[in-house]
């Protein structure tokens, strides 16, 4: 077919050159508000995708308070499985959510993402 593009998956080695995880992280940043980026999030994701994301960063948070992985289940109802998907990432990823637990902790916001609740 003309004009078609084979959908490729990201791999960890390229995605963060990849132009439209480029482009999606440039509109997160231009968000200036909560409900700007809540407005955002719900046009671009799924409810379940959604709930997915808050459920992991609450994951991780309750990783980094140290409890349980059944504490967690119980709490958040998560499986195993996505509780340690989320260690893995969380004790040896990019690094991304100890940013945004470090930020939240301290009470600072990166000064380039004025995030605020409106």
């Amino acid at each position: 077919m003309v004009g078609s593009m084979e959908r490729r998956r990201f791999s960890e080695e390229e995605y963060k050159q990849n132009p439209w995880f480029r482009q999606l992280c440039r509109a997160l940043v231009s968000c200036r508000t909560e409900t700007e980026m809540a407005a955002f999030l719900r046009d671009v994701a799924t409810l379940p995708e959604l709930q997915s994301l808050g459920e992991r960063l609450e994951v991780a948070r309750q990783l980094a308070a140290g409890r349980t992985y059944s504490d967690i289940t119980n709490t958040t109802g998560a499986s195993s499985a996505t509780i340690s998907r989320v260690y893995s990432f969380f004790s040896g990823g990019a690094g991304g959510y100890k940013r945004i637990l470090q930020k939240e902790h301290t009470g600072k916001r990166s000064s380039r993402v004025g995030l605020r609740r409106s």
